[in-house]
């Protein structure tokens, strides 16, 4: 039997990230300052997208394995990787809830900012990035806020309004924003709550262009917001969505020349002893 197509591999494969990534690379540069890595450290990028994250942690010195379920975002990270040198660093497709070709216990530190948390089976996730992280490493993930008043949220939460109700079983993203599946999660997977912490932190998207033009940005690349304009124009509310997503852009924006608007986000770490 063939197998079905995923549908997190088809939603991410949809658009195009990367333009939605070049909005976001200096917050990504400023996680990663923070994150104490050193050369040589072992590092795996999960849900990484076309490297964030995963190309400052290379040019720290890290030695990096990207990986992201879809193939356009992984052959946009190794093209990244060879336009800036970095040898220590390469990509390669792979599910967050079966990472099967990554043996027991090899990361000194796994990394996920929004990538993880969209894999839709959240327990697997846990259970899985427990297993490769070696004894003493560190998980770090960073994860939308359901409910959120800042950009991210509220983007989700207004396409939700324009798209069919998802499938029986389906387990919302956002709810790894919430402390205590976090918990749960992890727990289940043999962590002790007590190496469990949490912090809310900002990520910020700049754009050189208007709120309104980063709207049609996220409705020309964003996977999940192509589909909401897709069942928007079907029942003949395109131009209502369109104008819910522009006055959020634009009460959101910090910029007076340009678009700088901030997003709130659970920070969460992981200690495995």
């Amino acid at each position: 039997m063939n197998a079905p197509v995923n549908p997190n591999k088809a939603l991410w494969e949809k658009g195009d990230f990367t333009r939605i990534a070049d909005t976001m690379r200096e917050s990504g540069d400023a996680l990663v300052q923070r994150l104490g890595i050193t050369k040589g450290l072992k590092v795996l990028d999960l849900g990484c997208g076309d490297g964030t994250t995963a190309l400052p942690e290379a040019k720290l010195g890290a030695d990096v394995l990207g990986i992201d379920i879809a193939r356009n975002l992984v052959e946009a990270g190794n093209k990244r990787a060879a336009e800036h040198g970095l040898t220590n660093l390469k990509f390669q497709e792979g599910d967050a809830s079966n990472l099967e070709q990554v043996p027991d216990k090899s990361f000194d530190l796994v990394v996920s900012i929004f990538g993880a948390m969209f894999a839709p089976t959240p327990f697997d996730v846990a259970k899985e990035m427990v297993r490769v992280t070696r004894s003493g490493g560190r998980i770090v993930m960073g994860n939308w806020i359901p409910n959120d008043p800042t950009l991210v949220a509220q983007i989700l939460k207004i396409s939700s309004n324009y798209t069919p109700p998802p499938p029986e079983g389906f387990v919302s993203p956002m709810t790894w924003g919430v402390e205590s599946n976090v918990i749960e999660r992890f727990t289940a997977a043999g962590i002790p709550k007590d190496n469990i912490s949490f912090a809310r932190d900002t990520f910020t998207f700049n754009f050189p262009g208007t709120p309104s033009e980063l709207v049609d940005v996220f409705r020309k690349y964003y996977g999940p917001t192509m589909n909401a304009f897709e069942a928007a124009e079907k029942s003949g509310r395109a131009g209502e969505l369109q104008k819910e997503l522009e006055a959020l852009f634009n009460s959101q924006n910090k910029s007076q020349t340009a678009t700088s608007i901030p997003a709130t986000f659970l920070r969460v770490v992981v200690e495995r002893r």
